[in-house]
């Protein structure tokens, strides 16, 4: 049998109603994660907190694709409100809408830097 699996059915009523009152707080969360997870949007994303504002020219050549894929990536992050966009004569200028995004990447990077540590132990 799986240790990691209860042997017996039993709840504890009150924290699961607690929970339950506030689970559908979550909602629309997915979007987000859905759209970092993808690595070349977190790559972007990470070259914005990176340098703040780049061009879809810059972007392309950073993350090593066309400008074609680079600007598809930038109109979804743009699209699910992670990125903001400005025109400039001919040239596109993105840039990550806040500081939200910026903090949940930078956090998600230490977290991921402290497994790799912790890894070689």
């Amino acid at each position: 049998m799986a240790n990691d699996v209860c042997e017996v059915f039993s709840i504890n009523a009150e924290k699961v109603d607690a929970v339950r009152q506030r689970i559908n707080e979550i909602s629309g969360v997915e979007q987000l994660f859905k759209a970092l997870a993808d690595a070349t949007r977190l790559k972007i994303t990470y070259a914005l907190m990176l340098e703040k504002e780049l061009c879809v020219c810059d972007v392309a050549t950073i993350i090593g694709c066309t400008v074609a894929t680079a600007s598809h990536h930038l109109r979804l992050l743009r699209d699910m409100g992670i990125a903001k966009h400005r025109k400039e004569g001919k040239l596109v200028f993105y840039s990550l809408k806040d500081d939200h995004v910026e903090q949940l990447v930078a956090l998600a990077l230490v977290h991921a830097k402290e497994g790799e540590e912790n890894d070689g132990k």
